[in-house]
């Protein structure tokens, strides 16, 4: 009998969803934001609402390719003590408490070789994350990444963008294991008001060279934008719109998150 890995039970999430349905809903949390303590009921409540998965993210100085909002979640995270030791911690927690859902550790490639990558990797999967996420390390450059990401069972996810050219956009889904997050605007993360044309188009491009799921990410922060991927994508990651929604609600932060993904996934056929 074969052991599921972390990264088959990404599949299967993806694969349990109806063809024709709103994509799966990924919701972005920073680790230790707005207080330490915090994930473990945030993740609960990204499951409750109904969410593919979860993306966390670990805590930086220097995150490039975070706009304001996560910026600032960033330094309070810092400033509250949160580690990569704290953040594997955090979804340790949060799946023994009874979180099912695949979460994506999410983080910047300095971080990581601090820490060692072999042993990121084999911690991440310990305790039960499925994908890793580093947006500032190409591809081509991340040969160390994924033999570590493979060893321990885990998708190591890549990023494409509209100005990904045809040549790296086919090497990148051809290595591509999980999902393949493509960024729908070029510059960082932050709520936008529509989703861009350029970013339909690459999703139709990815879609011509890779049979994997496709994630769009960057910018979504309402009902209507999931309306509009329909049938184009099959999940899209929420990220500085929930955590505006968090920041702007301290005081009950699970709440605040849990009417906002509702409002996500709910506001309409």
């Amino acid at each position: 009998m074969s052991v599921a890995t972390p990264a088959s039970r990404l599949a299967r999430a993806f694969a349990r969803r109806a063809p024709d349905s709103l994509p799966g809903l990924i919701p972005y949390v920073t680790a230790g934001f707005p207080n330490r303590g915090d994930t473990p009921a945030l993740l609960a409540a990204v499951e409750r609402a109904g969410c593919l998965a979860a993306e966390v993210g670990i805590p930086f100085s220097d995150p490039l390719a975070d706009g304001p909002t996560i910026q600032r979640a960033s330094q309070q995270a810092l400033a509250n003590g949160v580690t990569v030791a704290g953040a594997l911690a955090a979804v340790a927690e949060a799946r023994d408490r009874g979180l099912t859902i695949p979460v994506a550790f999410m983080t910047y490639v300095n971080p990581v070789l601090a820490f060692g990558l072999e042993r990121f990797c084999a911690e991440a999967a310990a305790v039960g994350a499925e994908a890793v996420i580093v947006p500032d390390l190409p591809d081509d450059e991340a040969a160390q990444l994924r033999e570590a990401a493979d060893a321990a069972g885990l998708a190591l996810i890549l990023l494409v963008a509209p100005t990904t050219t045809a040549a790296r956009l086919e090497a990148a889904c051809r290595r591509a294991t999980g999902f393949v997050y493509c960024v729908s605007v070029t510059g960082t993360t932050g709520a936008r008001t529509h989703i861009s044309q350029e970013a339909i188009d690459l999703l139709m491009r990815v879609r011509s060279v890779t049979t994997l799921p496709r994630a769009l990410g960057f910018g979504l922060s309402r009902h209507e934008h999931m309306r509009a991927l329909r049938g184009r994508a099959e999940a899209a990651v929420v990220g500085a719109a929930l955590i505006d929604r968090i920041g702007a609600a301290s005081a009950a932060p699970v709440a605040a998150a849990e009417r906002f993904l509702a409002e996500m996934l709910g506001g309409g056929p």
